[in-house]
């Protein structure tokens, strides 16, 4: 029944009034009438490891999870876990590696790092580019996935949903850095408290349709009914093989997926770059730590809605639903849940939703403002005048999520993989750009260029090859072969985009390699950053912590293979 009773409204008025409140008063609390803009944009020196680290998982996780990648846990299960346990791996790996020769460098934006490391054309062209990306595609999904998954919950109007969301989140993310990293910490409590409680009761609601009792025989019955489901890794014969080939997941493309993301993301590393290096560290090591958890909150209702679904457990209205779009699966299992419940896991929705969105927006703000702005528009503006453009910034980039999110077809494809498949267009080229941009001295700013611009054009290519003969043979080379036909002779052929991100990403090494190469034998010599080893050295409590989820995920991978 889509509509909220008077105790979910109370639940989720307690929520609001809590984060709001909260909010206001570490504004009230830490705000300076005479703060930089970097404190505005990157709370600089006042988050603490634990902040930070809950910063990462609000701004992480968000209607792309709880929604799309939900629905992608009803239609190929556990695989699509690997985003979120990988993930885990990565933020070891940035950690360690990535995280010092930031601060070491004094790099606080994406842009700096490239202008710092190339030249003013390859930071500007990218900082449009980042600009345009998290608008058109991270904002826009965003905003759409929480607004189908709030209307499916409550009934609400979907284009009030969309305004209400990207209010609420225009409201946290004025209030600078500091209030979206400490309010943050409570939007994760809400998160993880209301997506467990939701698994929870979805998996019992399995084991009660089976007339048992207890989340131990849901489970049991879930792996029983949906076996199919509980493997980490696909074959060529799986429907979703396309989506994740393989043990692409483990060796390819995945690593650029994850190392792009949580490495080289305005969107991400500004919770860390306004730290200390063992502050950061911290904060990511329990990043890291909650990303295991999240498959549990995320993915399992999925899997339960396609028990209950294929069990006729829905009515013909929500059935329907599902079959039109596999992402109403997580709105219509809301549905089941009882009064009270159903307002936390409301709760819990939009707390991940407002999250993601001030986190961005704050992110465009800090491009815009601290890149474009500041460099090329108003070089002589003061810290106030930065952070009323930051503010300008976050509120024409809201309604341009809410305006354009509608047209982009996000609901055709999937949501989750509508994010990673168009932002794997230009992953592998930044990562290769980023990746020999710390470790090699000798890459050139022509290097970057043709792996930024020349990646974007091959993922392109490879996207789409229209060919006009057979080619069904690649089948068997592990090509995901989608055949159309025009007049009866064309055939258009697709590769897996996260095996087409791993082979543009080596070209663009090997490119970059011989462009810088060619230009170094010609006596140029690049502005290297500072790198020492004695920085990626980690406290033995780090090292600890790193090896518990490497064992962690080395468990999760042998027992669902």
């Amino acid at each position: 029944m889509r509509t909220l009773t008077n105790g979910d409204y109370i639940v989720f008025i307690v929520y609001f009034l809590i984060v709001s409140c909260y909010g206001y008063w570490v504004y009230k609390r830490k705000h300076n009438a005479d703060a930089t803009s970097k404190d505005y944009f990157l709370a600089e020196g006042s988050l603490t490891w634990w902040a930070i680290g809950a910063s990462l998982i609000a701004s992480n996780i968000s209607a792309e999870q709880f929604v799309a990648m939900s629905g992608n846990g009803f239609t190929m299960g556990l695989a699509i876990s690997t985003y979120e346990w990988m993930a885990a791996a990565t933020l070891i790996i940035v950690a360690v590696f990535f995280i010092p020769v930031y601060l070491k460098n004094k790099i606080f934006t994406m842009p700096q790092f490239l202008h710092q490391r190339y030249n003013g054309t390859v930071a500007m062209i990218m900082a449009v580019f980042w600009l345009l990306l998290y608008v058109i595609v991270n904002l826009t999904s965003i905003i759409y996935l929480g607004a189908v998954a709030i209307n499916g919950i409550s009934g609400i109007n979907f284009n009030l949903c969309l305004v209400l969301l990207a209010l609420f989140a225009v409201i946290i993310t004025l209030g600078g850095m500091k209030v979206i990293g400490y309010t943050d910490v409570i939007q994760v409590f809400f998160l993880i408290l209301g997506g467990l409680v939701t698994t929870y009761i979805a998996v019992t609601k399995v084991a009660e349709h089976y007339h048992q009792e207890g989340i131990t025989n849901g489970l049991t019955i879930l792996y029983q009914q949906a076996n199919d489901h509980f493997h980490m890794i696909l074959k060529k014969d799986n429907p979703s093989y396309g989506d994740l080939p393989g043990l692409t997941v483990l060796i390819g493309g995945m690593w650029i997926v994850n190392l792009n993301y949580w490495g080289c993301n305005q969107y991400i590393t500004q919770r860390a770059l306004g730290a200390d290096l063992k502050t950061a560290r911290g904060g990511i090591l329990f990043a890291a730590f909650l990303k295991l958890l999240m498959p549990i909150i995320v993915v399992l209702p999925g899997i339960a809605a396609y028990v209950l679904y294929k069990q006729n457990v829905f009515d013909s209205i929500n059935t329907a639903s599902i079959t039109e779009n596999h992402d109403h699966a997580y709105p219509v299992l809301l549905n089941l849940l009882p009064a009270g419940f159903k307002g936390l896991s409301f709760a819990a929705l939009t707390a991940a939703v407002v999250a993601s969105l001030a986190g961005k927006a704050n992110s465009i703000a800090t491009i815009f403002t601290l890149d474009i702005f500041k460099k090329k528009i108003r070089p002589d503006a003061t810290d106030k005048q930065l952070v009323n453009v930051g503010k300008i910034t976050v509120v024409v980039a809201m309604v341009l999520g809410v305006l354009l999110c509608r047209f982009l077809g996000i609901d055709k494809k999937g949501g989750f993989q509508f994010i990673q498949e168009y932002t794997g267009f230009v992953s592998p080229g930044i990562f290769a750009m980023f990746i020999l941009g710390f470790f090699w001295k000798k890459a050139t700013s022509n290097a970057a260029l043709f792996a930024t611009i020349g990646g974007f054009i091959m993922s392109v290519g490879l996207k789409v090859l229209p060919l006009y003969t057979n080619l069904e043979w690649l089948k068997s080379t592990g090509f995901s072969v989608q055949v159309l036909q025009k007049d009866g002779i064309t055939k258009l052929y697709e590769i897996p985009f996260l095996d087409r991100m791993g082979f543009v990403f080596i070209v663009c090494v090997v490119g970059m390699y011989i462009i810088s190469m060619i230009e170094n034998s010609k006596g140029l010599r690049p502005h290297g950053l500072e790198v020492d080893t004695k920085m990626f050295r980690t406290t033995n409590s780090f090292a600890v912590g790193a090896l518990i989820i490497t064992g962690i995920l080395v468990a999760l991978y042998t027992i669902f293979w």
